[in-house]
This record gives C-alpha cells, sequence and structure tokens, in this order.
C-alpha cells in the first residue's frame, strides 16, 4: 500500500517498473495499490484527475478517495488504507504501509514474514521514547494543547510498516477513542497503544533503514527491507545495482 500524490505519476510508474513488478515472492502472491486522495491542481489542458483516471483505467492499482491530497492529511489517508484492508482483504495474512520514495526488497521482506506471528502483529523501524517537538518551526510540532505528553509511545515509522490483516479493523475501532494528530505514524502508535499493543522489533536492526550509506557495501541492498532514496531516478539505479547482488 502506497501513499502517493496524485500528480506523481512518475513515482509510480517507477515503483511499476522495480520492486512494485514483483507479482510472486517465494511462492507468495504479492498485490500492489497506491493510496490518492483527490488534488486541485491543473496541468495543460487535462486536470490531474483526468490523467489518474486514464492511469488507473490502463494498471487497475489505484485506490482513491475523496479527501484533499495533502502532507496534514496524511492521518486520513491511513485510515481509508486500513478501512480498504478491513472490507476487501478478508484472506490476505499481512499488509504493508510503503512511501513511495523508498526502496523496498521484497524477497527479503516475504522471507522475514514467513517465519512472523500471524497475529496483532506489526513491525518496521520502531521508534521508542521519541521526544515530542515543541519548535514551531518544525513540520513535526505539536502544541501541548494537541499532544501533553513529553514523549510518544513505540511505534512504526511511517516510511515503511507491516503488520497482520487483523489489525486494521482493531485501529480503525480504536481511532473513535483516540484524539487525531496530524503525524500518521505516531497516531497509529497512539491507537496501539490503546489497544495494548505494542509494536515488534524487526529480528534485525539494519533490516529497515532511514539513511543509505555514503558507500553502500557491495551487498547492501539485498541485505535491506527498506531504505529512503532521493529520487524516482535513485530508484531506478539502486533497482539494476540490487539485481546485480542477487548472490550476496
Amino acid at each position: 500500500m502506497i501513499p502517493v500524490a496524485p500528480h506523481n505519476r512518475e513515482a509510480r510508474d517507477t515503483i511499476r517498473s522495480t520492486w512494485g513488478k514483483e507479482t510472486t515472492v517465494l511462492g507468495k502472491v504479492i498485490g500492489r495499490y497506491f493510496l490518492l486522495g483527490t488534488s486541485k491542481e491543473e496541468d495543460g489542458t487535462a486536470t490531474i484527475q483526468e490523467q489518474v483516471l486514464q492511469e488507473s483505467q490502463r494498471h487497475h492499482d489505484i485506490l482513491q478517495s475523496d479527501f484533499l491530497d495533502s502532507y496534514n492529511n496524511l492521518t486520513i489517508k491511513t485510515m481509508v488504507m486500513f478501512e480498504w484492508l478491513s472490507s476487501h482483504c478478508p484472506n490476505i495474512s499481512y499488509a504493508m504501509k510503503v512511501d513511495s520514495d523508498i526502496f523496498l526488497n521484497v524477497h527479503n521482506l516475504v522471507n522475514m514474514l514467513l517465519k512472523a506471528p500471524r497475529h496483532l502483529y506489526m513491525t518496521g523501524m520502531v521508534a521508542r521514547g521519541a521526544t515530542v517537538l515543541r519548535d514551531p518551526a518544525s513540520k513535526w510540532c505539536l502544541p501541548v494543547s494537541v499532544f501533553p505528553e513529553l514523549t510518544y509511545p513505540p511505534y512504526a515509522l511511517g516510511l515503511g510498516y507491516v503488520f497482520s490483516l487483523d489489525l486494521p479493523k482493531r485501529i480503525l475501532e480504536a481511532s473513535a477513542h483516540v484524539k487525531a494528530v496530524y503525524i500518521e505514524d505516531v497516531y497509529v502508535g497512539l491507537c496501539m497503544r490503546h489497544l495494548g499493543i505494542d509494536p515488534t522489533d524487526p529480528p534485525r536492526g539494519d533490516l529497515f533503514q532511514a539513511n543509505v550509506p555514503a558507500e553502500p557495501s557491495n551487498c547492501y541492498w539485498a541485505s535491506v527491507i527498506t531504505a529512503i532514496l532521493q529520487s524516482s531516478d535513485q530508484l531506478s539505479q539502486v533497482w539494476g545495482v540490487y539485481q546485480s547482488q542477487a548472490g550476496c
């Protein structure tokens, strides 16, 4: 499940031609969907919405909901994702929310999940004891009036987290009792705390990476599950390098 802005066709096409084209890994079937809100932008003679409709008719991998697609609405987008998964995926074992600027090693992801719990499970890069930022200049600022606690409960960073499919319905139910904040991964963590469920640390701390080393090792891309990239062009380059590391 890949949240992406409606206008960002380049990111979607790049994912479709790299890690997103994998449909069966280690005998397991993989599905891929892009999550979109709506846009007020226009691009030439055709509106963004018309272009998205054409793209959807071609690829059949777009889920769009009627809310303004913006950074401050990412929590809405995430709840829409949980709602869709809860109602449309009764026979699926796991889902992953992954940002569009991420390299995803689907093989390593599936390999990890083959040994993972099947129930009440969420993992990724888990933040524990993270300090709440109060600086109004920060895009992650939460004033005391919104969130009075000094630290956040444990939560899986939004760059990429995976969860068992019994969680979406429970998180949706919890959201009725948890005050919304616009930092979507923190909000999911607040809902998890309400449920009394702790996110699980991954089997290795280096599987989910925030930053790529300046000089990654020869087997770096074959060893991780996620890593943040700078652009779609970089994803295409990294994909080629990753395929050359298949023997690692």
